[in-house]
């Protein structure tokens, strides 16, 4: 019996979130489907500018951050707010 692969399981074998078993079956499925591997190509580019996102704080955000922890010591702990 051939398992048919969504592409939720293509999703989950690039984020290596499957067994070892179907990850056989998988990239045997890559192979044999055109569309399966498009997908899997996109995804896979995808991922990689996802990697390379880098974001910044503003400097009023960073001096906002360091203003506020300059209130409390190591003698007085920051109040946690829910």
């Amino acid at each position: 019996m051939t398992k048919t692969f969504t592409y939720d399981d293509v999703v989950r074998y690039l984020y290596a979130e499957t067994t070892a078993n179907e990850n056989e079956l998988i990239v045997e499925a890559l192979a044999l489907d055109d569309n399966l591997m498009n997908f899997y190509l996109d995804s896979l580019e995808i991922q990689n500018q996802m990697n390379k996102i880098r974001r910044n704080p503003s400097e009023r955000t960073i001096t906002e951050v360091f203003k506020y922890s300059r209130q409390f010591t190591s003698k007085r702990p920051a109040a946690l707010l829910y």
